[in-house]
Protein backbone atom coordinates (compact mmCIF):
# COMPACT_ATOMS: atom_id res chain seq x y z
CA UNK A 1 0.00 0.00 0.00
CA UNK A 2 2.65 2.46 1.14
CA UNK A 3 4.95 1.83 -2.54
CA UNK A 4 1.41 2.27 -4.22
CA UNK A 5 1.11 5.31 -2.97
CA UNK A 6 4.74 6.32 -3.57
CA UNK A 7 4.29 5.72 -6.88
CA UNK A 8 1.76 7.63 -7.47
CA UNK A 9 3.38 10.80 -5.58
CA UNK A 10 6.47 10.50 -7.62
CA UNK A 11 4.20 10.73 -10.52
CA UNK A 12 2.21 13.31 -9.79
CA UNK A 13 5.60 15.26 -8.69
CA UNK A 14 6.87 14.66 -12.62
CA UNK A 15 3.45 15.87 -13.96
CA UNK A 16 4.28 18.80 -11.82
CA UNK A 17 8.07 19.23 -13.07
CA UNK A 18 6.60 18.45 -16.75
CA UNK A 19 3.83 21.45 -16.68
CA UNK A 20 6.47 23.43 -15.04
CA UNK A 21 8.78 22.74 -18.17
CA UNK A 22 5.93 23.29 -20.94
CA UNK A 23 5.29 26.27 -19.28
CA UNK A 24 8.67 27.88 -18.95
CA UNK A 25 8.96 26.46 -22.95
CA UNK A 26 5.73 28.33 -23.91
CA UNK A 27 6.72 31.43 -22.30
CA UNK A 28 10.43 31.29 -23.45
CA UNK A 29 8.74 30.59 -27.19
CA UNK A 30 6.16 33.16 -26.76
CA UNK A 31 9.05 35.74 -25.66
CA UNK A 32 11.17 34.24 -28.68
CA UNK A 33 8.35 34.99 -31.18
CA UNK A 34 7.34 38.53 -29.54
CA UNK A 35 11.24 39.47 -29.84
CA UNK A 36 11.17 38.02 -33.80
CA UNK A 37 7.57 39.62 -34.81
CA UNK A 38 8.99 43.11 -32.73
CA UNK A 39 12.14 42.69 -35.00
CA UNK A 40 10.79 41.41 -38.52
CA UNK A 41 7.03 42.64 -38.44
CA UNK A 42 6.22 45.12 -35.47
CA UNK A 43 4.96 48.03 -37.32
CA UNK A 44 8.39 50.84 -36.70
CA UNK A 45 7.76 53.56 -39.86
CA UNK A 46 6.60 56.44 -37.39
CA UNK A 47 3.38 57.83 -38.67
CA UNK A 48 3.19 60.96 -39.50
CA UNK A 49 -0.34 63.38 -39.94
CA UNK A 50 1.33 65.02 -42.86
CA UNK A 51 1.35 61.60 -44.94
CA UNK A 52 4.16 59.64 -45.71
CA UNK A 53 7.70 60.49 -45.00
CA UNK A 54 10.70 60.24 -47.77
CA UNK A 55 14.40 58.72 -46.99
CA UNK A 56 16.53 60.05 -49.85
CA UNK A 57 19.23 57.96 -50.20
CA UNK A 58 22.51 59.30 -52.41
CA UNK A 59 24.45 57.66 -54.39
CA UNK A 60 27.41 55.95 -52.67
CA UNK A 61 26.03 56.47 -49.68
CA UNK A 62 27.23 53.92 -46.74
CA UNK A 63 24.74 52.50 -44.57
CA UNK A 64 25.83 54.12 -41.57
CA UNK A 65 24.97 57.52 -43.93
CA UNK A 66 21.55 55.62 -44.51
CA UNK A 67 21.34 55.17 -40.29
CA UNK A 68 22.26 58.83 -39.63
CA UNK A 69 19.47 59.94 -42.34
CA UNK A 70 17.13 57.65 -40.35
CA UNK A 71 17.52 59.51 -37.13
CA UNK A 72 17.91 62.86 -38.37
CA UNK A 73 14.23 62.48 -39.81
CA UNK A 74 12.80 60.55 -36.92
CA UNK A 75 11.96 58.12 -39.43
CA UNK A 76 11.27 54.87 -37.41
CA UNK A 77 10.68 54.51 -33.72
CA UNK A 78 12.91 51.74 -32.90
CA UNK A 79 16.44 52.78 -34.95
CA UNK A 80 18.39 50.04 -33.00
CA UNK A 81 15.61 47.15 -34.26
CA UNK A 82 15.92 48.08 -37.68
CA UNK A 83 19.84 48.41 -37.81
CA UNK A 84 20.23 45.02 -36.31
CA UNK A 85 18.02 43.16 -38.83
CA UNK A 86 19.65 44.77 -41.55
CA UNK A 87 22.95 43.30 -40.62
CA UNK A 88 21.25 40.19 -40.49
CA UNK A 89 19.77 40.47 -43.86
CA UNK A 90 23.62 41.86 -44.98
CA UNK A 91 21.81 45.32 -46.35
CA UNK A 92 24.72 46.91 -45.44
CA UNK A 93 26.64 45.29 -48.37
CA UNK A 94 24.14 46.46 -50.90
CA UNK A 95 22.40 49.95 -50.17
CA UNK A 96 21.22 51.16 -53.35
CA UNK A 97 20.69 54.96 -53.94
CA UNK A 98 16.61 56.38 -54.57
CA UNK A 99 14.25 58.38 -53.20
CA UNK A 100 11.91 55.75 -51.08
CA UNK A 101 8.44 56.61 -49.37
CA UNK A 102 7.96 55.01 -46.39
CA UNK A 103 4.38 54.50 -45.32
CA UNK A 104 3.23 54.67 -41.90
CA UNK A 105 3.35 51.50 -39.90
CA UNK A 106 5.75 49.71 -42.13
CA UNK A 107 7.92 46.84 -40.44
CA UNK A 108 11.58 46.84 -40.78
CA UNK A 109 11.65 43.46 -42.49
CA UNK A 110 8.94 45.01 -45.04
CA UNK A 111 11.02 48.32 -44.99
CA UNK A 112 14.75 46.31 -46.04
CA UNK A 113 12.70 44.47 -48.69
CA UNK A 114 11.80 48.01 -50.64
CA UNK A 115 15.50 49.13 -49.59
CA UNK A 116 17.39 46.10 -51.00
CA UNK A 117 15.47 45.79 -54.25
CA UNK A 118 15.51 49.31 -55.25
CA UNK A 119 11.61 49.54 -55.31
CA UNK A 120 12.34 53.77 -55.13
CA UNK A 121 9.39 55.82 -55.74
CA UNK A 122 9.59 58.18 -58.67
CA UNK A 123 9.61 62.20 -58.94
CA UNK A 124 7.00 63.94 -61.04
CA UNK A 125 7.04 67.59 -61.66
CA UNK A 126 6.18 69.81 -64.85
CA UNK A 127 8.89 71.39 -66.79
CA UNK A 128 7.99 75.18 -67.24
CA UNK A 129 8.90 76.91 -70.28
CA UNK A 130 12.35 78.64 -69.90
CA UNK A 131 14.76 81.42 -71.60
CA UNK A 132 17.54 80.44 -70.76
CA UNK A 133 19.72 77.18 -69.55
CA UNK A 134 20.21 78.41 -65.72
CA UNK A 135 16.64 78.72 -65.36
CA UNK A 136 16.64 75.04 -66.63
CA UNK A 137 19.40 73.99 -63.90
CA UNK A 138 17.62 76.02 -61.42
CA UNK A 139 14.39 73.57 -61.89
CA UNK A 140 15.75 70.33 -62.70
CA UNK A 141 18.16 70.94 -59.64
CA UNK A 142 15.79 70.59 -56.67
CA UNK A 143 13.91 67.86 -58.15
CA UNK A 144 16.32 64.96 -58.57
CA UNK A 145 19.83 63.61 -57.64
CA UNK A 146 21.68 64.86 -60.54
CA UNK A 147 24.77 67.42 -60.04
CA UNK A 148 24.24 70.98 -61.12
CA UNK A 149 27.00 71.80 -62.16
CA UNK A 150 27.63 68.66 -64.31
CA UNK A 151 24.72 69.12 -65.80
CA UNK A 152 25.76 73.06 -66.35
CA UNK A 153 28.52 71.82 -67.71
CA UNK A 154 27.22 69.41 -70.23
CA UNK A 155 24.62 72.08 -71.33
CA UNK A 156 28.27 74.01 -72.30
CA UNK A 157 30.04 70.94 -73.74
CA UNK A 158 29.35 71.56 -77.44
CA UNK A 159 31.44 68.29 -78.50
CA UNK A 160 29.09 66.30 -76.38
CA UNK A 161 26.11 68.05 -77.31
CA UNK A 162 27.43 66.98 -81.02
CA UNK A 163 28.37 63.71 -80.30
CA UNK A 164 25.28 62.58 -78.38
CA UNK A 165 22.10 64.74 -79.54
CA UNK A 166 23.19 66.28 -82.77
CA UNK A 167 22.63 69.50 -81.43
CA UNK A 168 24.97 72.39 -79.80
CA UNK A 169 25.41 75.32 -77.11
CA UNK A 170 22.74 77.43 -79.02
CA UNK A 171 20.39 74.96 -80.10
CA UNK A 172 20.46 72.27 -77.11
CA UNK A 173 17.42 74.28 -75.59
CA UNK A 174 14.70 72.78 -78.65
CA UNK A 175 15.46 69.40 -77.00
CA UNK A 176 13.23 70.39 -73.62
CA UNK A 177 9.56 70.39 -74.14
CA UNK A 178 7.62 71.70 -71.17
CA UNK A 179 5.10 70.10 -69.34
CA UNK A 180 5.37 66.93 -67.32
CA UNK A 181 8.15 64.47 -66.27
CA UNK A 182 8.54 61.79 -64.08
CA UNK A 183 12.02 60.49 -63.15
CA UNK A 184 14.07 58.19 -60.32
CA UNK A 185 15.31 60.50 -58.27
CA UNK A 186 18.94 59.27 -58.34
CA UNK A 187 18.70 60.36 -62.18
CA UNK A 188 22.38 61.75 -63.34
CA UNK A 189 23.10 64.70 -65.34
CA UNK A 190 23.34 62.51 -68.81
CA UNK A 191 20.13 60.32 -68.12
CA UNK A 192 18.12 63.67 -67.49
CA UNK A 193 19.21 64.57 -70.92
CA UNK A 194 18.99 61.36 -71.87
CA UNK A 195 15.53 61.41 -71.00
CA UNK A 196 14.85 64.78 -72.29
CA UNK A 197 15.96 63.90 -75.47
CA UNK A 198 13.77 60.80 -75.66
CA UNK A 199 10.46 62.49 -75.15
CA UNK A 200 12.32 64.62 -77.62
CA UNK A 201 12.25 62.42 -80.33
CA UNK A 202 8.48 60.68 -79.26
CA UNK A 203 7.14 64.20 -79.88
CA UNK A 204 8.78 64.07 -83.52
CA UNK A 205 6.63 61.88 -85.38
CA UNK A 206 7.26 60.41 -88.78
CA UNK A 207 4.05 62.97 -89.56
CA UNK A 208 5.51 66.27 -87.83
CA UNK A 209 8.84 65.62 -89.95
CA UNK A 210 6.45 65.42 -93.21
CA UNK A 211 4.72 68.36 -91.79
CA UNK A 212 8.01 70.18 -91.29
CA UNK A 213 9.26 68.71 -94.73
CA UNK A 214 6.91 70.78 -96.48
CA UNK A 215 7.55 73.83 -94.99
CA UNK A 216 10.99 73.72 -95.51
CA UNK A 217 12.28 73.66 -92.09
CA UNK A 218 14.53 71.63 -89.57
CA UNK A 219 12.85 70.31 -86.60
CA UNK A 220 15.33 72.63 -84.96
CA UNK A 221 14.10 75.31 -86.99
CA UNK A 222 10.50 74.77 -86.17
CA UNK A 223 11.26 75.25 -82.59
CA UNK A 224 13.06 78.02 -82.94
CA UNK A 225 9.80 79.90 -85.03
CA UNK A 226 7.47 78.31 -82.52
CA UNK A 227 9.61 79.88 -79.56
CA UNK A 228 8.94 83.27 -80.84
CA UNK A 229 5.11 82.41 -81.49
CA UNK A 230 4.97 81.49 -78.13
CA UNK A 231 7.21 84.75 -76.99
CA UNK A 232 4.26 86.79 -79.42
CA UNK A 233 0.89 85.42 -77.59
CA UNK A 234 -0.71 82.95 -75.37
CA UNK A 235 -3.93 82.87 -77.06
CA UNK A 236 -4.64 79.53 -78.49
CA UNK A 237 -6.32 80.69 -81.50
CA UNK A 238 -3.68 83.49 -82.49
CA UNK A 239 -0.77 81.18 -82.61
CA UNK A 240 -1.43 79.48 -85.92
CA UNK A 241 -2.23 82.74 -87.47
CA UNK A 242 0.94 84.67 -86.31
CA UNK A 243 2.99 81.21 -87.45
CA UNK A 244 1.28 81.69 -90.50
CA UNK A 245 2.53 85.75 -91.05
CA UNK A 246 6.09 84.66 -89.89
CA UNK A 247 6.15 81.72 -92.42
CA UNK A 248 5.05 84.23 -95.21
CA UNK A 249 7.78 86.90 -94.58
CA UNK A 250 10.22 84.12 -94.61
CA UNK A 251 8.85 82.42 -98.22
CA UNK A 252 8.95 86.31 -99.24
CA UNK A 253 12.35 87.10 -98.06
CA UNK A 254 11.33 89.73 -95.53
CA UNK A 255 12.92 89.92 -92.09
CA UNK A 256 10.81 88.70 -89.60
CA UNK A 257 11.18 91.56 -87.39
CA UNK A 258 9.80 90.32 -84.34
CA UNK A 259 10.16 92.21 -80.90
CA UNK A 260 10.35 89.29 -78.52
CA UNK A 261 13.95 88.50 -80.66
CA UNK A 262 14.56 91.74 -80.26
CA UNK A 263 13.94 91.52 -76.53
CA UNK A 264 16.71 88.45 -76.32
CA UNK A 265 18.74 90.65 -77.65
CA UNK A 266 18.84 93.74 -75.00
CA UNK A 267 18.65 91.00 -72.64
CA UNK A 268 15.71 92.17 -71.45
CA UNK A 269 11.77 90.25 -71.29
CA UNK A 270 10.06 93.09 -68.87
CA UNK A 271 9.71 95.69 -72.04
CA UNK A 272 6.40 96.93 -73.25
CA UNK A 273 7.42 99.29 -75.64
CA UNK A 274 9.97 98.43 -77.99
CA UNK A 275 11.96 101.72 -79.05
CA UNK A 276 14.05 102.58 -82.18
CA UNK A 277 17.47 102.49 -80.47
CA UNK A 278 16.61 98.69 -79.51
CA UNK A 279 16.61 97.78 -83.13
CA UNK A 280 20.38 98.79 -83.53
CA UNK A 281 21.38 96.61 -80.91
CA UNK A 282 24.08 93.96 -82.94
CA UNK A 283 22.99 90.50 -82.55
CA UNK A 284 22.15 87.28 -84.47
CA UNK A 285 19.20 87.55 -82.83
CA UNK A 286 18.15 91.15 -84.03
CA UNK A 287 15.66 89.47 -86.18
CA UNK A 288 15.14 93.57 -87.45
CA UNK A 289 18.37 93.56 -88.83
CA UNK A 290 19.28 90.31 -90.26
CA UNK A 291 16.77 87.85 -92.57
CA UNK A 292 15.88 84.40 -91.67
CA UNK A 293 15.76 82.97 -88.40
CA UNK A 294 17.77 83.59 -85.54
CA UNK A 295 20.31 80.73 -84.43
CA UNK A 296 18.29 79.22 -81.54
CA UNK A 297 15.46 79.35 -79.75
CA UNK A 298 14.42 82.35 -77.42
CA UNK A 299 12.48 80.26 -74.89
CA UNK A 300 11.73 76.72 -74.78
CA UNK A 301 8.46 75.71 -76.95
CA UNK A 302 5.47 73.79 -75.88
CA UNK A 303 3.82 71.52 -77.87
CA UNK A 304 0.80 74.07 -78.78
CA UNK A 305 3.59 76.54 -79.81
CA UNK A 306 4.85 73.85 -82.33
CA UNK A 307 2.09 72.41 -83.26
CA UNK A 308 0.89 75.92 -84.22
CA UNK A 309 3.95 75.95 -86.60
CA UNK A 310 3.93 72.52 -88.00
CA UNK A 311 -0.43 73.62 -89.02
CA UNK A 312 -0.10 77.32 -89.67
CA UNK A 313 -3.08 79.21 -91.01
CA UNK A 314 -2.84 80.03 -94.35
CA UNK A 315 -3.63 83.30 -95.21
CA UNK A 316 -2.18 86.61 -96.90
CA UNK A 317 -1.05 88.60 -93.26
CA UNK A 318 1.83 90.27 -93.60
CA UNK A 319 2.27 92.31 -90.09
CA UNK A 320 0.52 92.26 -86.71
CA UNK A 321 0.34 94.12 -84.36
CA UNK A 322 -1.09 93.73 -79.93
CA UNK A 323 -4.90 94.78 -79.67
CA UNK A 324 -4.93 98.18 -77.82
CA UNK A 325 -7.88 96.27 -75.41
CA UNK A 326 -5.08 94.64 -74.22
CA UNK A 327 -6.92 91.17 -74.96
CA UNK A 328 -3.72 89.59 -75.86
CA UNK A 329 -5.53 89.01 -79.19
CA UNK A 330 -3.74 90.58 -81.84
CA UNK A 331 -4.75 92.48 -85.28
CA UNK A 332 -3.43 91.05 -88.59
CA UNK A 333 -2.75 93.25 -91.80
CA UNK A 334 -1.91 91.97 -95.44
CA UNK A 335 -0.55 95.79 -95.72
CA UNK A 336 1.91 98.04 -94.31
CA UNK A 337 -0.72 100.49 -94.60
CA UNK A 338 -3.36 98.71 -92.47
CA UNK A 339 -0.51 97.58 -90.31
CA UNK A 340 0.08 101.09 -89.50
CA UNK A 341 -3.18 102.24 -88.85
CA UNK A 342 -3.02 98.97 -86.39
CA UNK A 343 0.59 100.26 -84.58
CA UNK A 344 -0.97 103.85 -83.96
CA UNK A 345 -4.15 103.04 -82.14
CA UNK A 346 -1.86 100.57 -80.08
CA UNK A 347 1.07 103.26 -79.41
CA UNK A 348 -2.05 106.09 -78.81
CA UNK A 349 -3.16 103.76 -75.83
CA UNK A 350 0.76 103.16 -74.40
CA UNK A 351 0.49 106.72 -74.61
CA UNK A 352 -2.97 107.43 -73.07
CA UNK A 353 -1.41 105.05 -70.17
CA UNK A 354 2.29 107.31 -69.74
CA UNK A 355 3.71 103.59 -71.04
CA UNK A 356 6.70 104.70 -72.44
CA UNK A 357 9.30 101.47 -71.81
Amino acid sequence: MNKVASSHSSTRRWRWLGGILLAFVLVAGGMGLYAAWRVWWKPNVAVSPFGPAYLYIRTGSSFQAVLDSIRRQDLLIDTEAFAWLAEHREYPRQVRPGRYRLEGGLGNDALLDKLMNGQQDTVAFELNAFKYKPQLVGQIAPQIEADSAKLRALLQDNSFLRRRYQLDTTTVLTMFLPGPYRFLWNTSAEQFLDSAAAVHRRFWTPERRRRADSLQLSPVQVHVLASIVQRETAKPEDKPIIAGVYLNRLRQGMRLQADPTLLWAIGNFGVRRVLNKDKLVDSPYNTYKRKGLPPGPITSANRQSLNAVLKPATHDYLFFCARPDFSGYSDFAATYAEHRRNARRYQRTLDSLKIRR
